[in-house]
């Protein structure tokens, strides 16, 4: 018993598609791979329901809550939560158990659009706040404590707050300085860590939420360590925000049918990062300083915080997430999208994001001893055929300043309207969100005025070749305005 307590998930999951049972039971493919050939490739025969010696994820006491607990050991919460819906799952579940209809929530402009959507299903009332741009490299900066600070003098009834730390772009934040400040006032904090999962396993990196105080991170797995796509953790840290009150909404905003695969994915990270966990964050750790010596030759392309730029201080940047590879365009004669298209093209290197003026690579505990090498070499070929040009101003994906707010999420989405064109719905109330994705903030949300400075942002995001998503009109040529009716 003991032997078999201690077995991985996948482990048991594999014995018992040995030990030859008959599947009387979900799933509808029996573990029958011969019936199609994807699902051998996909991994169908250990994908199971919740038998008896599974454990079940909505009321677990065996193999999941066992991986579970050591998830918790391993990040410093008090407790941690597999999540098979995505850090979007987790998202949803935090802020609904931080908060009851009506609640104001203190919300950096920059979070991903499932914290938006959670404050339009629960009905919460947003006061937005802008993060500085660091202009060398054109990207949103750190939120700070100062900000926070004031935001709650100036809002003293908020009931949480939530920002994103790491960013998309590997910015983080003072989460320690936040915590701080917004306990004084008896406030939670709710980290969106989805980008970093990775962090506090070695000194290069920055501590993770949870060492420094936060009482709700969301974590995705597969972002940067070696889990399957669409797992995360939900941790929770602190006594601000009641324990049984996030495992209810975990368990409301996750599948009532968990993959096992998902979990099995979730169990066997965990366990490598106890087992072997300091080895492989030296060994990444050590690629990423191969990368930074590999580049020290670059002329027009500027990677931050790497290269020559190891170390440097950027104004409105409180540290930097090495992991992340962000490389601008700007004064070379290059587009952020015409270099993806060439490391793509010409080298066999596949990005995560282009925006008009910078290239987002991301490396994970998976990258091997080959990457700092052959990014470099591709980085300084480019790099020769670049010239220095004048600088243009980039087009942030960020709005540089928040459009007026005509009447709560909440209302707009569910307020009649119509189709019509951008230009021509200029001074009227958006019904939806318009996305720059990735990294998928919203340019503007429902319930607020489309204001030219936004008209222009689209446009010039659409011109810069950014991927534009609206939630009801195709942007940059229609949006769906409050008032208006399709004809």
């Amino acid at each position: 018993m003991a032997e078999e307590a201690g077995r991985a998930l996948w482990e048991r999951l594999e014995a018992h598609h040995k030990a030859g049972y008959l599947s009387l039971h979900m799933p509808g493919h029996k573990e029958n791979a011969a019936l199609a050939p994807y699902l051998a490739r996909l991994g169908a025969e250990l994908d199971i329901t919740e038998l008896p010696e599974f454990d079940d994820l909505h009321d677990p006491s065996g193999v999941l809550a066992q991986g579970m607990d050591r998830a918790a050991k391993l990040w410093g919460s008090r407790k941690s939560y597999f999540q098979v819906n995505g850090s979007t799952g987790g998202l949803l579940a935090a802020i609904r158990a931080a908060t009851r209809r009506g609640d104001q929530v203190l919300v950096a402009r920059h979070c991903h659009k499932a914290v938006y959507h959670a404050i339009e299903l629960c009905g919460l009332d947003p006061v937005f706040l802008l993060p500085p741009v660091e202009e060398t490299f054109g990207l949103a900066g750190s939120l700070s404590p100062e900000q926070v600070a004031q935001a709650l003098e100036d809002h003293p009834g908020v009931k949480l707050v939530v920002y994103p730390s790491p960013t998309y772009d590997g910015v983080v934040s003072d989460t320690a300085g936040i915590c701080a400040t917004a306990h004084a006032k008896g406030v939670p904090v709710l980290v969106d860590e989805a980008h970093g999962a990775h962090l506090g396993f070695h000194p290069a990196f920055p501590p993770g939420a949870m060492a420094q105080g936060a009482d709700l991170a969301v974590a995705s797995l597969h972002k940067m360590l070696p889990s399957l796509t669409q797992t995360a953790l939900l941790h929770a840290g602190g006594k601000l925000v009641p324990l049984p009150q996030v495992a209810r909404q975990t368990g409301i905003f996750q599948s009532s049918s968990p993959s096992y695969l998902l979990m099995a994915s979730m169990d066997g990270c965990v366990r490598l990062l106890e087992e072997k966990g300091e080895a492989l964050f030296a060994a990444w750790h050590r690629r990423l300083t191969e990368f930074d010596q590999g580049i020290q030759g670059l002329r027009h392309l500027r990677v931050l915080g790497h290269g020559r730029e190891a170390g440097a201080h950027y104004p409105g940047i409180f540290a930097l997430d090495p992991a992340k590879i962000l490389i601008s365009t700007q004064g070379t004669g290059l587009t952020g999208v015409a270099l993806r298209d060439l490391l793509r093209r010409e080298y066999r290197i596949e990005v995560e994001m282009a925006l008009d003026h910078y290239v987002l690579a991301m490396t994970g505990l998976g990258t091997d001893d080959a990457m700092p090498a052959r990014l470099a070499q591709a980085l300084l070929a480019i790099d020769e055929t670049c010239a220095s040009s004048e600088e243009t101003p980039s087009v942030l994906a960020v709005p540089g300043a928040l459009p007026p707010r005509r009447c709560s999420l909440e209302e707009a989405a569910q307020a009649p309207g119509g189709l019509s064109f951008l230009y021509d719905a200029m001074g009227k109330v958006c019904g939806e969100y318009i996305w720059a994705y990735p990294p998928g903030i919203p340019l503007i949300a429902p319930g607020e005025e489309i204001t030219p400075p936004l008209v222009e942002t689209v446009e010039g995001l659409y011109r810069a070749g950014v991927r534009l998503i609206g939630t009801r009109g195709k942007p940059p040529f229609t949006t769906f305005a409050l008032g208006d009716q399709d004809g």
